[in-house]
């Protein structure tokens, strides 16, 4: 794994902050601008809600951090000190904003993991331990809600939303299956493979970065061999404690604008909120900018109606924008304390 320190910093610059933000504001501008019945009313509405879903909304999201600054800290076997794993969420989740989905944060957070003194081979298998629970999510998940609600899950505005969503949905199965192979089962095989394939002629300029990365998986897999049953609970239930947070975020949003929302319309989006996130994966924009604006708007109009564009500035400002402002805020605070070791106070 590449690990330049120039490479990641560059990957960490805060002034990356300004494509996605114009990215998306400028969908939002296209689609006002696009709307012939689009008034600055339309806007306003956003400021109509009902003051406790907000509140809701902003609760589930600071529980959100919490299970996820809980699950870094259990997965390193409490190596990892509060304040460390606090820096390492905050970044990694800056480094996931400024990228692409289908890019990933891989090294950053090998990288992040190492600078707060993680060994090499403990942050590799903490990452793709981590890479895999997520995932699992997805793919146990997905299934079981379009087999339950059915077609009705999909827009119908956008015919091509469902082939982005099998796509995706398979690339992420195909990884996620091929990874806890590696980790859990068999990383000599893995290793072996990899070194097969590279061995063709036009792979072969990869065959060091193959054996390099086989070799990485035996040490990780090593690393998390014969870990005990009360490791494994407490960081898969936090995992489904941080995405079902994520998605209920949406549902209070939801709700601080339409009141008559049953129980059942709660499941439905929070299955809808699920597909909407596995089509975002697929999104070559930096945090999945004006994508997740224009599928999120096809996925929940007919719960918003009015409200629907305003609600998802309101959105991406709660889940999105403070990762990057925070984000960038952080980073030179991390850099100087893991780089030049000054005490902050």
């Amino acid at each position: 794994m590449n690990l330049n320190t120039q490479k990641i910093l560059r990957t960490l610059n805060p002034n990356k902050v300004w494509l996605p933000v114009v990215i998306s504001l400028g969908f939002v501008a296209f689609m006002v601008l696009s709307d012939e019945e689009f008034t600055p009313q339309k806007l306003n509405l956003v400021f109509q809600a009902r003051y406790l879903p907000i509140l809701g909304a902003f609760g589930v999201l600071i529980l959100k951090e919490a299970a996820y600054i809980y699950r870094i800290r259990v997965l390193t076997n409490k190596d990892l000190s509060w304040t460390g794993s606090v820096y390492v969420i905050i970044l990694w989740e800056f480094a996931s904003a400024v990228t692409p989905s289908v890019v990933g944060g891989t090294a950053v957070a090998v990288f992040i993991l190492l600078k707060e003194k993680i060994n090499l081979g403990k942050s590799l298998a903490y990452v793709t331990l981590t890479a895999i629970l997520d995932n699992l999510f997805f793919v146990f998940l997905a299934p079981i809600v379009v087999l339950i609600i059915g077609v009705d899950i999909f827009p119908d505005s956008v015919r091509s939303v469902r082939g982005i969503f099998i796509t995706s949905y398979s690339l992420i199965s195909i990884y996620t299956l091929i990874m806890a192979l590696a980790l859990f089962w068999k990383p000599r095989l893995f290793k072996w493979v990899l070194i097969k394939i590279t061995s063709i002629g036009f792979l072969r300029k990869w065959r060091y970065d193959a054996y390099q990365h086989g070799n990485e998986m035996v040490w990780a897999a090593s690393l998390i061999k014969g870990k005990k049953k009360r490791y494994w609970v407490q960081i898969i239930l936090a995992t489904i404690a941080a995405w079902f947070c994520r998605y209920l975020i949406l549902n209070f949003l939801i709700a601080a604008y339409n009141a008559d929302l049953a129980i059942l319309d709660h499941l439905f989006i929070l299955s809808k909120h699920l597909v909407l996130w596995i089509v975002m994966l697929l999104s070559p924009t930096p945090g999945s900018s004006g994508t997740a604006e224009h599928f999120f708007i096809q996925f929940f109009t007919e719960y918003l109606n009015d409200f629907t564009l305003g609600v998802t500035l309101l959105w991406r400002t709660i889940t999105y924008y403070p990762y990057l402002i925070i984000g960038a805020l952080v980073l030179p605070v991390w850099i100087r304390k893991v780089f030049y070791k000054k005490k902050i106070a």
